[in-house]
């Protein structure tokens, strides 16, 4: 408790009153006085002027306004004044989707949009943001407080969020009580899986990243794909293009680092006849070649800052304007940016806009690097040697265990790209049925340099994942596994229990 209001004005007076509100709290009859009491507790306890609360609707897509204090009222504003929905409110997005604390001090010299605040004749000042947590660690909601005046309202954050979750707790418990008897509701929870996306690999890391590509799928929000070279920031854009409702519609790329900042302008925006020198025709840009579908607009950290304000309007707006016209045209297009870059970094820099940054990050993803999806690398390295062997029209190639060791001990650096190029060049130099350690040529020095791992956990993880891959080809019967790895029953037995292996690995 100490440290979390150390920042505080009077820590002990406002121990105290923060106390006397998980008190009034806890005896609210009912979920209307249980949110009132809370956002005028929060207004109480931060002497801010608005206070505001957000929470996500059951299908965790819409944020909405639940309940407003402003100038010791609750809930002036009527419905009708209120935003439609809350998806483009940049501040409110990035707290919700990367559960940060938003803080600003300076709100009217800033380049944010606030909309989301009341006007007033006086500016707002101060602001301050926190997500909110259920008891399953997931974002449910958030909490806001704003200020006509320059203060400081960090250190209120921790305090408050830790408030505002005891409040959804007692949310949830308010709203169990009122359910009628026998209303008890089964809810299924289906976990994606590779299959579902078109992609390969079925490790923790992995099976990370489907629940979130699941949960932005059918989101119009905008996804920011992070990661290194190679982890297949394109791959999973277009899953998420052909998973969604826009799967009819084109999905077109363009690497931001791959034309100069006029060329890659025309390129975005498109021209106008005479815009230029040699614009002898109009031509439409990708963002109107794109309408209806995704643009996926790649390396986006290498774009130039003067393009940089012009996307955040198309963001914003919904409108292009082609050079050499003075007209604008709505388009309907979701932007997914990818970027290997630390575009917060960039920000610092000033390199990238701040502004633009949080508008892209509305959902963020970030790809794990090969060396950290244990397991995969062998279901991956099968997949490119089965796919090139197709593209050559020749028999499939069986695996040496000394070549898979060799793949599973490597850190690859390039990741899944560069794992594609050494698989396609083996089944190249490949001229009997056996892949074997002597098609792969791979840097000594980076064999297992990064890995924590030594060389029996490494033998095991290969170990494991033939086991695995026999009892599915089996279909789980273990006699016909140990048959065909030529060994006794009891002896795989003893394997599956040293590896870990349990039913549910067996799960495609």
């Amino acid at each position: 408790m100490g440290a979390m209001l150390n920042q505080v004005p009077h820590p002990l007076v406002y121990a105290e009153a923060l106390l006397q509100q998980f008190a009034d709290l806890s005896r609210a009859p009912d979920s209307a006085a249980l949110l009132g009491d809370f956002i005028r507790g929060v207004a109480q306890l931060s002497g801010c002027e608005l206070t505001q609360l957000y929470l996500l609707d059951a299908a965790h897509t819409d944020l909405g306004l639940n309940t407003e204090y402003l100038n010791g009222i609750l809930q002036p504003r009527e419905i009708a004044t209120l935003p439609v929905d809350y998806n483009g409110e940049q501040l409110l997005q990035f707290a919700l989707c990367q559960n940060r604390v938003v803080h600003l001090r300076a709100l009217s010299d800033s380049l944010h949009e606030s909309g989301f605040l009341p006007p007033q004749a006086r500016p707002w000042q101060s602001l301050l943001c926190v997500p909110l947590v259920n008891q399953r660690k997931a974002v449910e909601g958030l909490v806001l407080c704003a200020s006509h005046r320059h203060i400081d309202l960090q250190g209120f954050a921790d305090s408050l969020g830790q408030l505002g979750s005891f409040v959804l707790g007692q949310l949830q418990l308010l709203q169990r009580l009122r359910r009628p008897i026998g209303d008890a509701r089964l809810v299924s929870v289906s976990v994606p899986n590779a299959s579902a996306y078109g992609l390969i690999g079925k490790s923790s890391a992995m099976r990370q990243t489907y629940s979130l590509i699941s949960k932005v799928v059918h989101s119009p929000y905008t996804v920011l794909l992070r990661g290194e070279t190679g982890t297949g920031k394109e791959l999973v854009a277009r899953a998420i293009h052909e998973g969604g409702p826009r799967r009819s519609q084109p999905f077109i790329v363009q690497n931001c680092a791959a034309f100069a900042e006029s060329l890659l302008e025309s390129e975005l925006f498109g021209y106008r006849k005479g815009a230029f020198t040699g614009a002898d025709r109009d031509r439409a840009g990708l963002f109107d070649a794109a309408n209806g579908g995704t643009l996926l607009l790649d390396e986006i950290g290498d774009m130039p800052l003067s393009l940089q304000a012009k996307l955040l309007r198309v963001l914003q707006e919904g409108e292009v304007r082609p050079l050499g016209c003075n007209d604008t045209h709505k388009i309907d297009v979701r932007i997914i940016a990818a970027t290997h870059r630390d575009l917060m970094l960039l920000v610092r820099e000033g390199k990238f806009r701040e502004d633009l940054y949080y508008r892209l990050a509305q959902f963020p993803i970030e790809l794990p690097a090969l060396r950290q999806r244990a397991g995969d690398i062998l279901d991956l390295a099968r997949h490119f040697s089965d796919k090139a062997c197709t593209l050559l029209q020749r028999d499939a190639l069986c695996w040496s265990d000394a070549a898979l060791c060799l793949l599973a001990g490597y850190t690859f650096p390039g990741n899944v790209r560069e794992l594609k190029g050494l698989v396609e060049r083996a089944v190249l130099l490949c001229e009997g049925g056996e892949l074997l350690t002597g098609h792969f040529s791979l840097p000594i020095t980076s064999i297992a340099k990064d890995s924590g791992s030594s060389l029996r956990e490494r033998l095991d993880q290969v170990e494991r994942s033939l086991v695995i891959d026999c009892l599915r080809k089996n279909n789980g019967n273990q006699t016909r596994a140990a048959r065909e790895l030529g060994l006794p029953r009891r002896t795989l037995l003893y394997r599956l229990g040293r590896l870990n292996i349990h039913s549910g690995d067996l799960d495609d």
